[in-house]
């Protein structure tokens, strides 16, 4: 998947696409926040144990088996019970604007969660986040071991809104795009002359009228009828065509579709 700038990532098709993971940085911060957290449940769970043990109200042998029963609840029920309940955020993660999705995009399961606290009291909580911290150096999307295994990482949710680049038929194509055929246009190509849209503005101007007259050299061998325009005239009225005819194909199909499932539905 090709990457524009810091800021948008491409798909195959050249579209903006406003989905980054979560800097190693602010992943580190926003999971030292949560652990904050754990620990600070946990030793509410020792205070109070330790005032019924003053107050003999609680036998030793009872008191261990609460300091398990409140580790267990403070280091994993607790950050499943909150990943789980805010599909996938949790204090610190809406601190730093995160949300833990799978590799896919998808939203997380209960599975993916319990993975994630199990690996977590061993990499985040007896090693103090040093495992964690190691894993997520090394990894492209600052995941710990618990999102490797999972399979999920942390995803930004407040990010930059991104120019929508959509192409348009240039008024002195208007004419042409009524006869013009361009289905043969390999997607290849068409993939492309989109990006080269999309980037046309960040180019020096000799680069821009050179990638323009190559690709447009390219595509006229697909295009019929030639119009007289400049290239980048051209690979616009092209893309903008091609578009608006898949667009209107879609809607097509969809309404086919529609009118198929009514018929099955009426017999």
């Amino acid at each position: 998947m090709p990457i524009a700038d810091e800021q948008e990532i491409l798909s195959g098709e050249a579209v903006a696409i406003d989905v980054q993971p979560v800097g190693f940085v602010l992943r580190a911060a926003g999971a030292l926040v949560d652990m904050l957290i754990s620990f600070a449940v946990f030793f509410a769970f020792v205070f109070v144990q330790l005032w019924l043990s003053n107050m003999n109200l609680m036998s030793e042998h009872l008191g261990r088996i609460l300091t398990v029963v409140a580790m267990v609840l403070s280091f994993l029920v607790l950050p499943v019970t909150v990943e789980m309940a805010t599909r996938g955020r949790s204090v610190g993660k809406l601190i730093v604007g995160g949300r833990i999705v799978r590799v896919d995009g998808g939203a997380i399961t209960f599975r993916h969660s319990f993975i994630r606290g199990l690996l977590g009291v061993l990499e985040v909580y007896l090693t103090f986040g040093g495992a964690a911290v190691i894993a997520g150096a090394l990894t492209a999307r600052s995941q710990r071991l618990g999102d490797l295994v999972a399979g999920t990482y942390a995803q930004r949710v407040r990010t930059p809104r991104l120019e929508q680049h959509l192409p348009y038929l240039p008024p002195s194509l208007t004419e042409w795009a009524r006869i013009a055929d361009v289905a043969r246009l390999p997607d290849r190509l068409a993939r492309r002359v989109s990006q080269f849209l999309v980037n046309a503005p960040r180019l020096s101007p000799a680069a821009r009228v050179r990638v323009a007259q190559e690709l447009a050299t390219e595509a006229s061998a697909f295009v019929s009828p030639l119009p007289p325009v400049s290239p980048e005239e051209l690979l616009l009225g092209v893309t903008a065509l091609r578009r608006e005819r898949e667009k209107r194909a879609l809607a097509n199909a969809d309404d086919r579709a529609e009118r198929l499932s009514g018929r099955r539905v009426r017999v």
